[in-house]
This record gives structure tokens, sequence and C-alpha cells, in this order.
């Protein structure tokens, strides 16, 4: 089994400019989606917030990150565990991890195809399990 756990960082505005920074550390590909994007056109300010971003560093760094979900309370920034494979017994993971804590987003098939949930385990600590499609032959 091959499981991946990348740190998911939250900014409070800030994230295009902090992703762009680490690029510029570990080089590679940044890849951002804007709240305008994924919610369609509102705000023009909410609308360029960085909705996710994945830097896919050369060395085979991965950092995720987002800006603070607009109206969202809560701390100014943050940090996020995101676990993610192809494999069943991640399913398992979520199992573990959601149970007495809090579920943010139930676990269940997402519009990119993946099984996915989001939640807080009884330690105060957020994860996201993103169980991949398994590919078709």
């Amino acid at each position: 089994m091959t499981a991946r756990v990348s740190p998911y960082l939250t900014f409070a505005g800030n994230a295009r400019q902090a992703m762009r920074f680490y690029q510029s550390v570990f080089g590679g590909d940044l890849d951002i989606t804007t709240f305008g994007t994924v919610h369609g056109p509102t705000d023009a300010a909410r609308d360029e917030l960085i909705a996710h971003a994945t830097l896919r560093g050369t060395t085979g760094v991965v950092l995720m990150a987002s800006d603070r979900t607009p109206g969202r309370a809560g701390a100014e920034s943050g940090t996020s565990i995101t676990l993610g494979g192809d494999e069943a017994e991640l399913v398992t993971y979520w199992e573990r991890l959601s149970e007495d804590g809090s579920v943010t987003v139930p676990f269940a098939r997402s519009p990119w195809g993946a099984l996915y949930g989001r939640c807080t385990d009884r330690f105060g600590t957020d994860w996201l399990v993103n169980v991949t499609a398994p590919a078709t032959p």
C-alpha cells in the first residue's frame, strides 16, 4: 500500500504569495484555483482568494494550501494534514481518525471522483482524507 501525507496550509489572504515563495524554494509546478473559479464570481476581493493550491516540488515535496474560507471564524492561519492514496486501507484510516472527533465534510464520493472527507480528530488535528478512484484498464 502507498499512502501520502501532505501538509495543507491555511492562510488569511496571502496563500498565493506564500505558495509562490515555496515554489521559489522547492521549484516544481504550482497549480492554483481561486474561490471565483470554484464558486463563480461573487465579489472581486473574495474571488481572487485561493480555494486550493498544490505545489509539487522537483524533489518530491508536496505542499497544499488555501486562504481561509471567507466568513469562516478561526485562527488567522493553520495546518491540516491531507492523507491520500489509492487503497481501501485509507477508508479504515478515515473511520479511526473521525471516531470520537467531529466530521466537517462527510466521507463520500467527491465531484473529482475520489472518496473524500474532512474531520477533526479527538485531539484537534484537522484531517483531509482523499482515496483516489482506481484507474480503469
